[in-house]
């Protein structure tokens, strides 16, 4: 016998998978919000929203159908929906609840998936009063026909369904800058499709255990987009997608005009205006018009008696007296659009400067293909705070991260940040006591975040490095590991010799071993100034074989004295 789905388990595991996937790309999604407004909280507005759909979920009681649990769900996203991305997903899960909610609906061969998606897409293109192709609704219509596709060409299942749906809404993804002129002057997707994105391969995902592995960190690469500066530009007439991927242009949504629309830095209404609202169905028609009369980016969802409303708007009160003439408003949230950032000092721009001292010619090459500015020093020697000074010389930005990457050039960076600081500079000094940690903080920086968040992240990337290194004893000494003669190889780890050996590769792959005791998911190895390729590649073959959980990365630094330098993250 058919068991009836979806599974009030697989809706539970589904619900979280999707929350966990925004959280993982809530900054990438903030990023990329440019349209309608760039405010920059499409990614924290849907992951709030799918956060309430998921305490709805978890307060169902245990034994609660799969129905009562999607209803919930449901239910929850629309009472908690943030932003306009936010309330457009809310009202497609309410879509899909009522599909999945009919009796004896059967979920196993993919048509009522297909038909949920449909019936979301309609919904979602309802809701907003002026609906724009290249946004998260062209996405919706893209994935719905997608799992129809699939359904007419392959046989029916569940799991093809949701595989061909979540490709389709990453073909429509990857064509929204076409149909928007926003998004193709800033260089990026639309936000709000990229989140539904997000959702759509969750399912997937739930379904068949497939998911993308994701690729190491580089050093120089970066997740979070920095959209281009864009003004006012106007919309052409755009194509409805009517096949899987968007590619059928015989249905052309029509344009009623020429609009402008705003782009970073135009002028828009001055206030985004949302509300929960109690009123009879029968009232809403005539709110959208009174509210449509006011602003834009209306979009009002809901029914049976139970609303969230969307505006952007010039008079924020007249809104709410719309409201208050519909039915009875509450959660009233007013945000004011139109805040500029702080100016800089005079002579400062609002850029953000990262500078690195680097121990070694490749090093110096490296860092600096990241985006750092390199403390320049003879070879062997720390900078000095005029050095680190010199670095940011002339440049613009108002923003300031140094890594000093030496532990007794930590006060130096310090010195330099005083400095720095009195001159109006915004300044972090990040507490990188090797190379390998600056490594692993620039491997997680991105111009594109907040200079807090980007701080943040640097520094925590920086604290979960592990380092060590290998180099030769020029004489003899009392270490950790014990009396050293010249000539021994010995293995520092965490700062200390913990190591003393004979031949270079046995040295190095105990110190890899060791940090590696306590686990770890990425091995840096930076060769020195005439070191043997092979050490490396000795080092790379161990982990291969030894720990073929974690991948390793080689860098050519150039560093004296230090024929390897070890990192595990």
């Amino acid at each position: 016998m058919k068991q009836q789905v979806p599974d009030a388990d697989i809706v539970r595991r589904w619900c979280r998978a999707g929350l966990d996937g925004l959280a993982l790309a809530r900054e990438e999604i903030d990023a990329l919000n440019v349209y309608p407004v760039p405010d920059g909280d499409t990614g924290t507005n849907l992951y709030l929203t799918m956060e309430s759909a998921m305490a709805a979920a978890d307060a169902c009681a245990p034994d609660a159908g799969s129905g009562a649990v999607v209803e919930a769900m449901a239910r929850g996203a629309l009472l908690g929906a943030r932003g306009n991305s936010g309330i457009i997903v809310a009202q497609m899960l309410r879509a899909v609840a009522e599909v999945f909610g009919r009796p004896g609906t059967i979920l196993e061969d993919g048509r009522a998936l297909a038909d949920a998606l449909n019936q979301a897409a309609d919904a979602a293109y309802a809701a907003v009063h002026e609906p724009v192709e290249g946004t998260i609704l062209s996405v919706a219509r893209a994935a719905a026909a997608g799992a129809q596709w699939h359904l007419e060409v392959e046989p029916a299942g569940l799991p093809g369904v949701a595989l061909a749906a979540a490709r389709a809404g990453r073909q429509a993804l990857a064509k929204t800058p076409e149909q928007l002129a926003v998004l193709r002057e800033a260089g990026v997707v639309d936000a709000g499709g990229r989140g539904l994105t997000v959702l759509l391969d969750a399912f997937d995902t739930v379904l068949t255990g497939r998911r993308e592995l994701p690729e190491p960190r580089r050093v120089g690469e970066h997740h979070v987009p920095v959209p281009a500066t864009r003004r006012v530009v106007r919309l052409p007439d755009v194509a409805e997608p009517g096949g899987p991927s968007g590619d059928d242009t015989s249905a052309t949504r029509p344009a009623s005009h020429e609009r402008e629309l705003p782009g970073p830095g135009a002028p828009g209404p001055a206030y985004e205006v949302m509300y929960l609202l109690d009123a009879p169905d029968e009232r809403i028609p005539g709110l959208r018009e009174t509210l449509a009369a006011l602003g834009d980016s209306l979009v009002v969802v809901g029914g049976d008696g139970e609303w969230n409303v969307h505006v952007h708007v010039d008079d924020a009160g007249a809104a709410i007296e719309a409201g208050i003439e519909a039915g009875r408003p509450h959660r009233i949230g007013i945000t004011y659009l139109l805040a500029l950032p702080a100016d800089p000092p005079a002579g400062l721009g609002g850029g953000r400067v990262i500078v690195a001292f680097a121990a070694g010619p490749g090093l110096a090459a490296l860092f600096a293909s990241a985006g750092a500015v390199v403390a320049s020093t003879p070879v062997g020697h720390r900078p000095s705070t005029a050095e680190m000074l010199a670095a940011v010389g002339d440049e613009p930005a108002g923003e300031v991260v140094l890594l000093p990457n030496e532990r007794d050039a930590v006060p130096v960076a310090e010195a330099a940040a005083a400095e720095l600081r009195t001159a109006g500079r915004r300044v972090a000094v990040l507490p990188t006591i090797t190379q390998v940690q600056g490594l692993a903080a620039m491997a997680v920086h991105e111009p594109g975040r907040s200079f807090d968040a980007d701080v943040v992240a640097m520094t925590t990337a920086a604290a979960h490095a592990r380092h060590g290194a290998v180099t030769v004893a020029s004489r003899e000494a009392v270490t950790m590991a014990g009396i050293c003669q010249p000539g021994d190889v010995l293995g520092v780890v965490e700062g200390d010799f913990a190591v003393i050996g004979s031949d270079l590769l046995a040295v190095a792959i105990e110190v890899v071993r060791r940090m590696l005791s306590a686990g770890g998911e990425l091995v840096t190895v930076v060769t020195g100034a005439g070191a043997d390729p092979a050490l490396a590649a000795g080092v790379r073959e161990w982990v291969r074989g030894e720990h073929p959980e974690a991948d390793t990365v080689v860098y050519e630094g150039g560093q004296p004295r230090y024929p390897l330098l070890l990192g595990v993250e």
